[in-house]
């Protein structure tokens, strides 16, 4: 994926959760720092479909020890993690 930041990883991540967990844009409390788990916008079998959707999305793996070693909570979190593991290899 060439030069994608994370803002364009979060207008990506946003679109594919407003669609499929049906957020309307009208919902004032959903924003890119809002805990999707915490405030019922993703569920435990939604977190499946989200993160197959990121690996997919941005061809990039997350693993169990991912999951535990960095907050994937909010699409910031989200879109942070995924920029930095684009990132080539130093």
């Amino acid at each position: 994926m060439e030069s994608t930041n994370t803002e364009q990883i979060a207008a990506k991540l946003r679109a594919f959760i407003r669609d499929r967990y049906k957020v309307p844009e009208s919902d004032p409390d959903f924003n890119d720092d809002t805990h999707l788990f915490d405030y019922g916008y993703v569920d435990s079998f939604g977190a499946v479909d989200l993160t197959t959707y990121v690996e997919t999305a941005f061809g990039t793996k997350i693993s169990e020890s991912d999951l535990i070693a960095y907050p994937l909570n909010t699409i910031n979190e989200i879109s942070t993690f995924v920029f930095n593991r684009l990132q080539p290899k130093r």
